[in-house]
């Protein structure tokens, strides 16, 4: 029986090694990376390969990596600024308008792309269940490197790689998917009340829910869609 369940858990971690896609490039990336990350990790008291939550503001255009600690909330570990997208306060509406997508999205290992012609990248999923409620269009949205975007948000190599390789070590170590929240800038009360007159302010409210969701627990909620509406739960 223990032969059994050795051969079981052998097989079904081969099995998902083969289909974790994976290239000479991501893997030269990642071995570039991967100590300094421990390192830097560590001093935070932090694992690598735990499990990862993005969170994206146009303005002031960075990038943030949170990370998931022995007490099962999420403590920052780096910001990484955004090299170019398309900046434009609002989410993105159809195909063609270069918008960068506002809203809550997940990548799984099928999402990364390690052969990818920007260096390398993970796809954000837009359209998700809301953006497709609201009939948004468009396809292979990314966070990528190369330095250069039509509506992705693109970071240096140098990024993508720490960025790249924490994602793929939290996929690898059982993290179903991660979490990426994409929003205009910083969801605070004061700021938000500037921008009253914006046609995107109901829109930024309900995305406020998320933030703040978040702000309080330091865990990401549970993201749904009901009545056109994202709605959050606990999901712990």
């Amino acid at each position: 029986m223990k032969k059994l369940i050795t051969f079981l858990v052998f097989f079904m971690f081969n099995s998902f090694a083969a289909e974790f896609p994976t290239s000479a490039r991501s893997e030269k990336a990642i071995s570039m990376v991967a100590p300094t990350l421990k390192k830097q990790l560590s001093d935070k008291g932090l694992e690598y390969g735990a499990p990862i939550f993005i969170r994206i503001f146009k303005d002031p255009g960075i990038l943030e990596v949170w990370l998931e600690s022995d007490d099962g909330t999420f403590i920052h570990f780096k910001n990484y600024e955004i090299c170019t997208f398309s900046d434009d306060l609002g989410p993105k509406l159809k195909v063609g308008d270069n918008q960068s997508p506002e809203g809550f999205y997940y990548v799984d290992a099928s999402g990364l792309n390690p052969w990818s012609n920007y260096h390398l990248s993970f796809n954000l999923g837009f359209p998700n269940k809301y953006d497709r409620t609201h009939n948004r269009t468009g396809s292979a949205l990314m966070v990528h490197g190369n330095c250069v975007s039509i509506g992705c948000y693109a970071m240096t190599d140098e990024y993508i790689n720490e960025i790249y390789a924490l994602g793929a070590a939290a996929l690898k170590s059982g993290q179903s998917f991660f979490r990426v929240h994409s929003f205009p800038f910083m969801l605070e009360d004061e700021v938000l009340s500037k921008h009253k007159a914006n046609q995107w302010y109901p829109f930024w409210l309900n995305l406020k829910e998320g933030y703040d969701y978040f702000n309080n627990y330091k865990k990401p909620p549970n993201v749904e869609v009901y009545k056109g509406m994202y709605t959050f739960e606990n999901r712990y």
